[in-house]
């Protein structure tokens, strides 16, 4: 007797949330041509929105029209102006890009790949001995904010050789992107995970973050993404005392602008990347994603 085939549930959860809000955010673009039939696969189902009409929603204003998709970038890869910028330009999609601040105009490597490199380059810290496999990043996200930058200072003193240098986004590549239209977001000064700041620390990693992006593409920075997910209330008092109009964590859920009381400083966001599926970016967008899926957004894999 031939089994029946079940139906995918991905269109009847689709009409269900007709009024929700999808937040895309990717970190890397390293395949244009992926990105290009994600972005338009995406372009036929919703309609992308700017980040400004979601803070205009969740404060009362204007409603977002049905299928909403507003589509974000973190940690301000440079491929988001060598990748993403000419797809986005080219189909007048809108977008945020949020940056790590302290990395602007350097060749710094985020500190979580030179953690990783320089362990295989036979790097040790006091900190990581006795780690029985995992990820280093992970390790040292979990530490102390003080106890993670000793621990980086030990491994390059260790390490047989320094981690290689990776060319950041620079001011005139800030520029280009506001030229474009997309909006210049706050992800950190150094991308610390708050709630492992004292608060003097978190302070300078929000607000220092904040001036800095301020200062370079002047123009007011409005909008924040929690460096891993992190939701610290401390850091939403800062937030406000700033004058944000939005801020936003990964936790693989759509967002109601209208219901109830919307916290407009801890939005939901989908993480997706080049090599997500078309059937998963359709379930992203419908709000549906195996367990396993949410268990991955909701664990340990946040940098």
């Amino acid at each position: 007797m031939r089994q029946q085939t079940l139906a995918s549930p991905v269109p009847l959860l689709r009409a269900r949330t007709g009024r929700r809000l999808a937040v895309l955010t990717f970190r890397e673009v390293r395949d244009r041509g992926a990105f290009t039939a994600q972005l338009d696969r995406v372009l036929k189902s919703a309609t992308p929105v700017t980040v400004g009409q979601v803070q205009r929603a969740m404060s009362g204003g204007a409603p977002l029209p049905p299928h909403s998709v507003l589509i974000t970038f973190e940690h301000g890869h440079r491929d988001v102006v060598t990748q993403a910028l000419p797809v986005l330009a080219a189909r007048a999609v809108p977008a945020v890009a949020f940056v790590v601040g302290g990395l602007v105009d350097t060749d710094t490597p985020y500190w979580w790949d030179e953690a990783e490199f320089l362990v295989g380059e036979g790097g040790w810290a006091r900190s990581l001995s006795g780690r029985a496999g995992g990820s280093v990043a992970a390790a040292l996200a979990a530490l102390p904010d003080p106890d993670r930058r000793r621990s980086l200072a030990e491994l390059r003193v260790t390490a047989r050789h320094r981690a290689p240098s990776v060319p950041q986004l620079t001011t005139a590549d800030l520029h280009l992107l506001l030229d474009a239209g997309l909006v210049i977001g706050n992800h950190g000064l150094d991308h610390a995970r708050l709630d492992r700041c004292d608060d003097y620390a978190l302070r300078e990693e929000v607000r220092g973050g904040h001036d800095r992006l301020a200062k370079l593409t002047g123009v007011p920075v409005t909008s924040f993404a929690y460096p891993d997910d992190v939701h610290d209330l401390r850091a939403v008092a800062l937030l406000r005392e700033l004058g944000y109009a939005s801020a936003f964590r990964n936790d693989g859920r759509l967002v109601d602008p209208t219901g109830g009381l919307p916290d407009h400083l801890c939005i939901s966001r989908v993480r997706v990347d080049t090599r997500t599926t078309r059937s998963r970016l359709d379930a992203a967008l419908a709000a549906w994603a195996p367990a396993a899926s949410r268990r991955r957004l909701r664990g340990a894999e946040v940098l």
